[in-house]
């Protein structure tokens, strides 16, 4: 029997997965039994000793991003036997056994893999050169209102031109909250002028260049407003909402700055390298004139070149938010089950987008350089807080909405 199908397997050594014609039972005698079901095993599928039943389920669930809910416990009992019985169940013992989600290769690789053992086997056929996005990488219906509703709450609050935008000193703070009072994550700033770009860089009758001592209270206010921003977007999200308020103010501590990254990108025009608001534009020479280090400014640009180069959709975007709203590695949470849950329906609603909305050669490897662009996002991060505090540590004084983030 043969052990590797065009499914995903991989096998640790030939010594230890040799077989005999009848596949579960190896040359020292030594029965092949499913981790997951106690079923007769065909070999190492997704790091695990498994039978091509549980193999099947495993890359099924994770393709079409199934959420499962036991009807039960969450303790039924998996055997080849009863393992229909709670897909749930089944679902989290592939994981408990160590079954890796990161070794499925997506519909495209596997078609082309399949069309390379063709080609191998009938030299004078040439695989196709058009690219037909695969019928199984469609959205689902839940993919689909997931995305419908992470838009809506990115248009209803990511003000693109800035013209809602005005001067705040912010007297609140994110953990506070007291019984019957409004929510810690419902600041309300009072307004104190309306919001005049020019005041910072032209005085009545000529042109000045503004100094670092006018351009901070700037920089603060308008951190402010962005930081506003990213948390009514994220309570639109309901699985953001029904988080304890522990949990949605870690998870903004830990990734209001990186939205606000990814939200600056929607406005940041490559061939000029400046970010465009409405009528107003900046640079990173503004950011120099703050006191932020050349450096950091220079690595900031880089990311923000090379994320728009990737034309991104609306809907890229937007799912790119919420990716890193729900990425607890790095804060304290309470429900890291659930959020790992809701990161994970994200990531497989992400690339299923990209392998399905962008054809070759554009599309290929999108996915995965959108990882590596949020890794060093996050380090990005890392160095912002940083600039921040170097630069002037009243600022945060200023805002301590600001100052809570970045604690």
């Amino acid at each position: 029997m043969q052990c590797q199908s065009d499914g995903e397997s991989s096998s640790s050594g030939s010594s230890s997965t040799t077989t005999s014609r009848r596949g579960d039972v190896d040359l020292e005698g030594e029965e092949k039994i499913c981790a997951v079901c106690r079923d007769r095993a065909t070999g190492y599928h997704f790091h695990v000793m498994t039978c091509e039943g549980c193999k099947g389920f495993f890359r099924r669930t994770v393709i079409k991003g199934v959420q499962f809910t036991c009807p039960f416990t969450r303790s039924c009992t998996i055997t080849k036997a009863k393992r229909r019985q709670c897909q749930a169940c089944r679902y989290q013992k592939c994981l408990d056994v160590g079954m890796r989600k990161d070794m499925i290769m997506s519909e495209e690789a596997l078609r082309l893999r399949r069309a390379l053992r063709r080609q191998k086997q009938h030299p004078e056929q040439s695989p196709p050169d058009v690219w037909e996005p695969p019928e199984e990488t469609s959205l689902t219906a839940e993919q689909e209102q997931l995305i419908e509703i992470l838009t809506e709450a990115h248009k209803k609050h990511f003000d693109s031109t800035f013209a809602q935008f005005s001067h705040y000193q912010a007297p609140v703070r994110l953990h506070i909250h007291s019984p019957g009072s409004r929510s810690p994550l419902d600041p309300v700033l009072p307004p104190l002028c309306p919001f005049n770009p020019q005041d910072h860089f032209e005085s009545d009758t000529e042109e000045v260049l503004p100094d670092v001592f006018s351009m901070l209270p700037f920089f603060a206010d308008l951190s402010t407003y962005m930081i506003q921003q990213v948390i009514q977007f994220a309570k639109e999200i309901p699985s953001f909402r029904s988080l304890p308020i522990e949990d949605q103010i870690s998870l903004l501590k830990g990734a209001t700055l990186e939205i606000c990254q990814i939200r600056f990108n929607t406005v940041f025009n490559e061939e000029t390298n400046t970010w465009e608001f409405g009528e107003h534009c900046y640079t990173i020479q503004d950011g120099a004139m703050l006191g932020f280090q050349q450096l950091y400014l220079e690595t900031l640009l880089k990311f923000h070149v090379t994320l728009k180069k990737l034309r991104l959709h609306e809907a890229e975007y937007v799912l790119l938010q919420a990716l890193v709203l729900f990425y607890p590695d790095n804060v304290n949470v309470v429900q890291q089950d659930e959020i790992d849950r809701t990161q994970e329906q994200i990531a497989l609603t992400l690339k299923t987008y990209t392998d399905r909305r962008h054809p070759l050669p554009e599309g290929r490897f999108l996915y995965a350089k959108l990882l590596l662009l949020l890794a060093e996002l996050r380090s990005l991060k890392v160095e912002n807080t940083r600039e921040i505090l170097r630069i002037d540590q009243d600022l945060t004084s200023m805002t301590p909405l600001l100052s809570e983030i970045i604690s």
